[in-house]
């Protein structure tokens, strides 16, 4: 029998507690030891990756289930040999913007011909979209741009507090340049009613901005009851579509949004590439975050990477083809998981039912802490706690905060999100593992 070893996670940002399970080179034991963890030797180190790469010898299936697509999605197949083929190509390597010869030409075609696909799924004009590095960079083209090119016209901005933190600082930097925000507060089912914004639209307000759908929650706002506010105030309404696009329908033909940000990375395309519709864009300007060589309209400077834009392209045309079967599917997986895991343990679901995506599920088990959890499942079960982009921190949700919820289900509060590769063979096991890990923690605490 090799040496104990008693750190096995040392760069966890977490408390650490108080008694704890230990190692061997065989795998966990059912020894719990006391103490503060010590800090891992390298011998201790190379033991651990021993343990990590040999999983067969500790009795579990070598696969971590990853139930965090939230966060991100795997590449669908389809996406990546079409990426593949646009990179050994030269209308995939060509610079698109070097129109002077064949090559650049035949790239640039490419852009405009995914730029048309992507239009005409969104129900809007081909040189309406604008492509970004993600949903990030597209929110902050959309509020900055606004807010730096409209000041004349007003300097008031409303959004929630459930938004993402891209939308978040970027308006807690425009109130430090003297922009107005007002910060809307959803109910504890976690969406914004309309007559709450319709009470903060002002004479002076110049831009709503209002998430699709929630990314730690799932809840889904009144996005088309909005838009008709905003547009009946003359006010420009922007719209986080980063969990929506791909997995819902999106017609700007039907629904007034002026500036809709989205992913690839949400719906299995690749990371690094998104875009931003600016209706009317004509009309509508926008003061760029960026200078350069003028590409996208004069509004994101830089070479395009064509292989990701056709990636991006490829992946919105397959969600939209696949949504009703995936819908159906995603639906079905989140329906058992909560039977499921109901079957073992009581549970706290946040946010409402009736408007929560099939997509994501927040939840809290009693007398067990969220970051607890996550370390106890490390490497069985991947889930999330919070927004991906908030990972690493010890703070607690401030979207499950502004609904009100506080205590033990804020600090208990887990995310699992579902997608159309999941099976639900993978759904019940990962039910059993997040048992077996709260039983475990729950024979820690006696």
């Amino acid at each position: 029998m090799a040496d104990l070893i008693d750190n096995p996670v040392i760069n966890s940002p977490f408390a650490e507690p108080q008694r704890h399970f230990r190692f061997t080179d065989d795998g966990i034991t059912d020894e719990i030891g006391p103490g503060r963890r010590r800090r891992a030797t390298d011998q201790s180190m190379g033991s651990i990756r021993s343990l990590l790469a040999d999983r067969g010898a500790m009795n579990r299936p070598i696969k971590v289930l990853y139930f965090d697509t939230a966060a991100t999605t795997p590449v669908a197949a389809e996406v990546l040999a079409r990426m593949v083929e646009s990179l050994s190509s030269e209308d995939g390597y060509a610079n698109p913007s070097s129109l002077a010869h064949l090559p650049g030409q035949a790239a640039a075609a490419v852009v405009e011909a995914a730029r048309a696909e992507i239009a005409a799924e969104l129900g809007c004009e081909t040189d309406e979209v604008i492509f970004t590095s993600g949903a990030t960079e597209a929110n902050n083209l959309a509020l900055r741009g606004v807010a730096l090119a409209h000041a004349a016209h007003g300097r008031h901005l409303v959004t929630s507090a459930l938004e993402h933190k891209a939308v978040l600082e970027c308006c807690g930097a425009l109130q430090r340049e003297g922009c107005e925000v007002t910060y809307l507060t959803p109910n504890r089912q976690g969406w914004i009613e309309p007559e709450a914004v319709e009470r903060a639209l002002r004479p002076d307000t110049l831009l709503l901005s209002l998430m699709h759908t929630n990314n730690e929650t799932g809840v889904m706002q009144p996005i088309a009851e909005v838009a008709a506010m905003a547009t009946e105030a003359g006010v420009l309404f922007h719209v986080d579509a980063a969990q929506a696009a791909g997995k819902f329908a999106i017609d700007l033909q039907q629904i007034p949004i002026d500036l809709l940000a989205l992913s690839a990375h949400k719906f299995h395309g690749p990371k690094g590439v998104g875009c931003l519709v600016v209706r009317n864009r004509r009309h509508l300007r926008l003061q760029p975050l960026m200078y350069g060589g003028g590409q996208e309209f004069g509004l994101r400077p830089g070479t395009l990477a064509t292989h990701q834009i056709v990636g991006l392209s490829v992946a919105l045309s397959l969600a939209a083809a696949r949504r009703k079967a995936d819908l159906a599917h995603v639906t079905e997986l989140k329906r058992q998981f909560l039977d499921q895991l109901g079957a073992h343990l009581s549970f706290q679901v946040h946010g409402d039912p009736g408007r929560c995506s099939p997509y994501i599920v927040n939840f809290a088990i009693p007398g067990v802490s969220s970051d607890a959890l996550i370390n106890q499942l490390a490497a069985d079960v991947a889930i999330a706690s919070g927004s991906a982009c908030s990972s690493g921190t010890v703070e607690p949700s401030t979207v499950l905060r502004a609904m009100g919820i506080e205590g033990d289900p804020l600090y208990g509060a887990v995310r699992l999100s579902f997608s159309r590769d999941h099976t639900m063979a993978e759904v019940i096991l990962a039910v059993e593992r997040i048992v077996a890990a709260v039983r475990r923690m729950q024979e820690l605490d006696g």
